[in-house]
């Protein structure tokens, strides 16, 4: 082998050992990560209303951020199934909290969650 190839062997050797900065996922910037959970209401009983996950979503040319709800409760954390709001949970009484499904950037039907098992029911106009 040659010296020029042996050099070349070592600096491309020290290359793939150096370290680097992570990647960021194709279509991913540091503006479009997850935002953090956020307590958004509270209820009798200690019981705390949290968005969690998130999605992004467009429609009408606007582009928006919608979340999904959790239901705490000292250590148990209920997750309420299907429902991504654009809109702040408003708490009904003590067993209930009503959300508005957000589809495309835009409100829809509200949903009463049962605060005990976050189950929605579509509410009835």
């Amino acid at each position: 082998m040659s010296a020029r190839v042996m050099l070349g062997v070592v600096f491309l050797g020290g290359l793939a050992c150096a370290e680097r900065p992570p990647v960021a996922a194709p279509g991913r910037d540091a503006t479009s990560a997850s935002p953090p959970d956020s307590l958004v209401a509270t209820a009798a009983g200690g019981t705390e209303i949290w968005f969690t996950l998130a999605r992004r979503d467009s429609g009408g040319g606007a582009v928006c951020t919608s979340r999904t709800i959790e239901i705490r409760r000292g250590g148990t954390r209920i997750p309420v199934p299907l429902l991504y709001t654009d809109t702040i949970p408003e708490v009904v009484d003590d067993t209930t909290l009503r959300a508005r499904l957000s589809n495309g950037c835009r409100p829809g039907d509200s949903y009463l969650v049962d605060l005990r098992t976050g189950r929605p029911v579509r509410e009835r106009q």
